[in-house]
């Protein structure tokens, strides 16, 4: 026996945001504004990174940056930059990197990937320093890399050219020290300590920052020299902020995600956006979001198994739990210093089943006037379903509208829901 479920809308968010219209030459105006022809000489090397998340228009922006530094005669090779991600291997960085179109043809330069680090200084607080060796080996380092709020550290600099620094460059390494040091260090000591001991002694030339909209297009691009890391890193941060795409309300009794996964985020679905920054199953009076249970109805293609994050949630199905790599999403939690990423929601045959269950775990509220919100994942929020009882709020609000509704939740003949967007879609 069915419970009764609400009736659903599909409706379309209207964010404010800006865009670049032509990446490339944006990347093209930057670069020279850091004075790189005066630093870089004919025949110098340059380690340009290259991160493990899924950056808008990726590609263009490092093969631009390359055409910029072969233009100026040097030698420009590519860093995948990450902690333990690609299961924490050579090969599986280098593959990850790939599928975001960055492979040595189509980028005309060789991809350096190894887990190798040097030990380049050691922070006040007895902390090594490790460093990438083939960046580490080469003359400049330009780091590349997305400035956006972290899913869990809070502060001044959170996601960004600092933590590719320590992260990326750290590889496995590094990450696996510094995420341990958060434990007993605030974020922003180690990322000040760690940042100063780099920027001094690992040829760093600059930066080139990135923010995106809540569009997930890119809305900015900044070449910083290295003395202005932090104060420019801030300022973007804020922008970053204020740009971040944002779940339609600010409460919900059930939230659906059709698809988590590395390439949308560290935690597989933002944190920020569905409001558990700070405690994993439950809104803190810090987070703008509060929702009380998640289903997670499956992993993006690009995570290749890695399900870091399925720990926030609290019901899943069956084949998502069948199609988790534990090996690589274990490593990449537990160097996070997040166990309970890894961890395993309560699994049932159908999401019809899944959702059910959730609906009996959410108070006093019928399941039939539940406010239930289906999102494709945490990066694509301008359409979402949502049930019925927001048709108030709805209405009342100029930034939303409806594209049709109501009907019922689209279950197929299996008990499984239709995801927001089909596969087509992207």
């Amino acid at each position: 026996m069915n419970i009764p479920l609400p009736k659903v809308y599909r409706i379309r968010q209207n964010f404010q945001s800006s865009r670049i219209e032509n990446v490339s030459e944006a990347v093209q105006t930057e670069l020279p504004k850091i004075n790189l022809d005066k630093v870089v000489k004919p025949g110098d090397t340059v380690a340009i990174t290259v991160g493990s998340r899924g950056i808008a228009n990726i590609a263009t922006i490092i093969k631009t940056t390359i055409d910029y530094l072969k233009s100026l005669d040097a030698i420009p090779f590519i860093v995948p930059a990450m902690g333990s991600h690609g299961g924490g291997t050579a090969e599986g960085q280098a593959e990850v990197i790939a599928a975001y179109g960055i492979t040595a043809e189509a980028m005309g330069v060789e991809i350096r990937s190894s887990m190798e680090t040097v030990i380049v200084d050691t922070t006040s607080h007895g902390i090594p320093v490790h460093f990438d060796k083939h960046a580490y080996e080469a003359d400049h380092v330009l780091i590349c890399g997305r400035v956006k709020p972290h899913t869990r550290f809070v502060g001044d600099i959170e996601s960004g050219l600092h933590k590719m620094m320590l992260i990326g460059l750290g590889k496995h390494a590094g990450a696996k020290i510094y995420h341990r040091a958060i434990e007993d260090l605030s974020f922003e000591e180690i990322i000040k300590a760690v940042a100063a001991s780099i920027l001094e002694k690992c040829s760093v030339v600059g930066g080139l920052a990135i923010v995106e909209n809540a569009y997930d297009e890119t809305a900015l691009i900044e070449a910083v020299l290295p003395e202005q890391f932090y104060e420019r890193e801030t300022a973007l941060l804020n922008i970053a902020r204020e740009s971040l795409p944002r779940l339609p309300f600010p409460k919900s009794d059930l939230l659906i995600v059709d698809r988590i996964g590395k390439n949308i985020s560290g935690s597989g679905m933002d944190a920020c956006v569905i409001g558990r920054k700070f405690n994993d199953h439950a809104a803190t009076e810090r987070d703008v979001v509060s929702v009380k249970r998640i289903m997670i109805r499956s992993l993006t293609e690009e995570t290749h198994g890695n399900a870091c994050g399925i720990g926030l949630a609290e019901f899943t199905n069956q084949r998502t739990v069948e199609s988790v790599d534990w090996k690589i999403t274990r490593i990449n939690a537990n160097t996070g210093s997040h166990p309970t990423a890894a961890m395993v929601p309560q699994a049932y045959e159908t999401d019809r089943e899944s959702i059910e269950a959730a609906l009996q775990t959410i108070g006093l509220v019928p399941p039939e006037t539940s406010r239930i919100v289906q999102i494709y994942d945490t990066l694509e929020l301008s359409e979402v379903i949502v049930s019925e009882p927001y048709l108030e709020e709805i209405n009342a609000r100029d930034d939303l509208e409806i594209i049709s509704g109501p009907f019922e939740l689209p279950f197929d003949a299996q008990g499984n829901l239709t995801s927001v967007f089909e596969k087509s879609h992207h």
